[in-house]
């Protein structure tokens, strides 16, 4: 086994997943694959798919500041195999930068074919008033929680994280019964790996659609969007290190095939860290 074989397999299974290769012939254009990992039953997690497509954006070599957003949006199916990235800088300005990111494939045609879009603004940020309006909620420490029992094989994805659910549970039965869309629990990776802006944007998609909590009935779903918001910086991110992350989600709406979810990560220490929003499209 050559020696830089041996060094992709030691790595963490997210650096894996993440691992990109700058092409020689356009800056900001790259190649990777899809991981086994962070297989989510018929195609990636797609917060690992969110996630390399900000990776793209923090390996350019022109990138100024750090993550403030991040929209993913899911045009087609990512299938097993290899990818090409797209990330370009369309505006910069003295402290502020936005870019748009483009995830394709080979098709059946031996052409490349989109399969997801993307937007990200970063940003050289200063130091003023701040404060927060959503509190983390009160809930027992980590170690007073019951780990999440491994799920199911064909979604290899739920292996990669620690989860220990508070509230809000995949249900019992499939009966239809549901009546709430709350999650909290506290999660993190599961190997011990540093947290970055790349686990930050995949931990946000770490929850279970909320439409199958709602109607305890496990229909068909597919995110099509999902936006994710930093509020901290890479010095907050390396302070935290592997520690737990509350997490909590909830649906707001549900109608016409498309439901949105709302999502929070907290630090341990009680600091929002990130907010997300995505629209699921479900079948009945």
């Amino acid at each position: 086994m050559s020696g830089g074989h041996t060094a992709a397999m030691n790595k963490h299974p997210l650096d894996r997943a993440l691992a990109l290769a700058h092409s020689d012939l356009r800056v900001g254009q790259f190649t990777g694959a899809t991981s086994p990992d962070y297989w989510n039953m018929v195609g990636p997690f797609g917060g690992t798919t969110a996630a390399v497509m900000l990776q793209a954006v923090l390996r350019h070599p022109d990138l100024l500041g750090e993550p403030v957003a991040l929209t993913v949006n899911y045009a087609a199916a990512v299938l097993e195999g290899e990818f090409e990235l797209v990330a370009v800088p369309i505006r910069t300005n003295r402290s502020t930068q936005h870019w748009t990111v483009q995830m394709s494939q080979a098709g059946p045609d031996g052409k490349l074919h989109v399969t997801t879009t993307g937007t990200v603004f970063t940003a050289v940020r200063r130091e003023t008033w701040g404060t927060s309006d959503l509190p983390m909620p009160e809930v027992p420490r980590p170690e007073a929680v019951e780990r999440l029992s491994i799920g199911p094989a064909r979604a290899a994805w739920l292996q990669q994280y620690e989860m220990r659910p508070i509230l809000g549970l995949l249900p019992a039965e499939w009966n239809g019964s549901g009546d709430a869309s709350e999650t909290r629990m506290w999660v993190r990776d599961a190997e011990p790996r540093p947290l970055d802006f790349a686990a930050l944007a995949a931990l946000s998609d770490a929850f279970f659609p909320r439409v199958w909590l709602r109607r305890a009935t496990p229909v068909p779903i597919g995110t099509v969007s999902i936006t994710t918001y930093f509020h901290v910086d890479s010095a907050l991110l390396a302070e935290i290190g592997h520690g737990f992350l509350l997490g909590r989600a909830t649906g707001q709406q549900f109608r016409n095939g498309y439901f949105d979810q709302a999502a929070q990560l907290w630090s341990e220490a009680g600091v929002l860290l990130a907010t997300s929003n995505q629209i699921v499209y479900f079948k009945e």
